[in-house]
């Protein structure tokens, strides 16, 4: 299939509404997920994400090519990383309100500037180490008010659920920077469909834990968010075939104001000021590293022009 032409507006509704589809996601995974093990919604959430993942690669034609792979133990690796990420996310989704489990995510990109630094030797200029300290500083806000209630009865439950949502970021950040180095040698696609596979077999090494059974409506609910999440990776993936990524990144903040929204309507949570302040200081942080990013590509670019000999 060709390439596609360029169309901004196109691709920020596509990325729009994959901010959707996750959010249906999480809150189905909200819904069931009350007293299930965190390894069982993993498991279901990889699973069914293969479907429309596969659906997809029929229809653009690289379904015969999508498990070729020079890198399996890359893939592996990633898989691994992110599945643990999953599941710390998920354990953190079904003990906070959403819009919380929403803000505390978005430290992944912040997390990822770092470790780029640490393990791909990035240069950190001092807008962009600026814009880190100033979000992490945003995601504390947000997290401190659940991290105090670890000594108080009944509170024990927000506190793990914010230290498993950081924890998931950080290792978020790392699948991210995996991610980069398989983008070297993987599709997209490819990349995309090892994960759903591998995420689903490492979930099922947690069976021995204890997978408590579960009612037809949370089977339901479950189903249809591993079919949200595939379909959302679908999505954002097309997102970008149409714009640059500095136009389309942006609206991934979205998901807080649909976040706020349906947590509101379906659990009654009305947000705490510090969570808004917090919220705040850490897109805005995102939003100025995503800027500068499009600022140097705009320069390196520009740069190779007056390097490169004409005629």
């Amino acid at each position: 299939m060709q390439s596609s032409a360029a169309n901004p507006i196109r691709g920020i509704v596509l990325k729009i509404l994959s901010v959707l589809v996750f959010l249906v996601m999480s809150t189905c995974i909200k819904m069931a997920g009350d007293g299930m093990a965190t390894g069982e919604i993993t498991f279901y959430r990889s699973f069914f994400a293969i479907f429309p993942i596969l659906g997809y690669l029929a229809w653009r034609g690289e379904l015969k090519t999508a498990f070729q792979t020079k890198s399996i133990w890359g893939q592996i690796t990633r898989g691994f990383v992110g599945v643990v990420s999953m599941t710390f996310s998920f354990y953190g989704l079904v003990r906070l309100p959403l819009p919380d489990a929403i803000a505390i995510n978005y430290a992944m990109p912040l997390f990822s500037v770092i470790f780029a630094a640490i393990f791909l030797k990035e240069v950190l200029r001092i807008y962009r180490i600026t814009a880190v300290i100033i979000g992490l500083t945003g995601v504390l806000i947000i997290s401190w008010p659940k991290l105090t209630l670890i000594e108080h009865a009944g509170s024990s439950e927000a506190a793990f659920g914010a230290m498993a949502l950081i924890a998931s970021a950080t290792l978020g950040a790392v699948a991210m920077l995996l991610v980069r180095r398989l983008v070297q040698t993987e599709k997209s696609s490819t990349i995309v469909l090892y994960f759903s596979l591998t995420a689903s077999v490492f979930s099922l090494f947690s069976i021995p834990l204890g997978w408590p059974p579960m009612t037809m409506e949370q089977q339901l609910l479950l189903m249809i968010a591993g079919f949200c999440g595939g379909l959302a990776q679908i999505l954002m993936t097309e997102s970008y075939r149409y714009a640059e990524v500095s136009t389309i990144a942006p609206f991934e903040y979205t998901s807080i104001v649909f976040g706020l929204i349906v947590s509101y309507f379906l659990f009654g949570d009305v947000p705490e000021p510090m969570m808004l302040v917090g919220t705040a200081i850490v897109i805005c942080a995102g939003i100025f590293i995503i800027y500068r990013e499009s600022r140097l590509g705009l320069e390196r670019k520009a740069m190779r022009k007056l390097v490169t000999p004409q005629g």
